[in-house]
């Protein structure tokens, strides 16, 4: 055996075969497998099948291409060789669906996962809002509010008349009305 000089480069095939594609190629074992797996199929193999059968059996012999005698021998070969290329069809449809599957389930996955995070941050803003909206006067505290500084308002005018009233009676009528007409 010829040792090669470089052996850090795999060596060139020299293959002698069919290039194919291997897309081109799934679709068509698809569309095989989906055929063969409909009752269209199965009525249409049946159908030929009988035919098959009553045309031999029925026939005179020189029209008999496979005789009863025989046993159908080249029907069981057509068969069997539909049966030994439908089987790697349908296995080949099977794993094409499964990595189909796989992709569409990595993609929901990523999905879910960024519908719960989108979630969990408005989950956090909804939160922040209503801390923000617990610190907010509504309508009803500002109204009591607005009630109590008036009584506030009223006790301390009328603290400042009694007082003024005490000091000077004449400028009591005068700080009275003014603090009337305020109101």
């Amino acid at each position: 055996m010829r040792r090669r000089e470089n052996l850090s480069e795999p060596r060139s095939s020299h293959r002698i075969g069919v290039q194919y594609d291997s897309d081109v190629f799934g679709a068509f074992a698809e569309s095989i497998a989906n055929f063969l797996g409909t009752a269209r199929f199965l009525v249409f193999q049946t159908i030929v099948i009988a035919l098959w059968i009553i045309h031999n059996i029925a026939a005179p012999d020189r029209f008999v291409f496979d005789s009863w005698a025989r046993g159908f021998v080249l029907l069981t070969l057509v068969l069997s060789v539909q049966a030994s290329y439908a089987a790697p069809l349908i296995l080949l449809a099977q794993s094409r669906q499964e990595r189909r599957d796989r992709i569409t389930s990595e993609n929901d996955r990523e999905v879910a996962e960024r519908t719960q995070s989108d979630t969990e941050f408005l989950a956090r803003e909804i939160a922040s809002v209503r801390v923000t909206m617990s610190d907010m006067v509504t309508g009803e505290d500002f109204g009591d509010r607005i009630d109590r500084l008036h009584e506030t308002i009223e006790a301390l005018s009328t603290q400042v008349a009694q007082l003024s009233g005490s000091t000077s009676s004449g400028d009591t009528s005068d700080s009275n009305s003014i603090v009337a007409n305020e109101n």
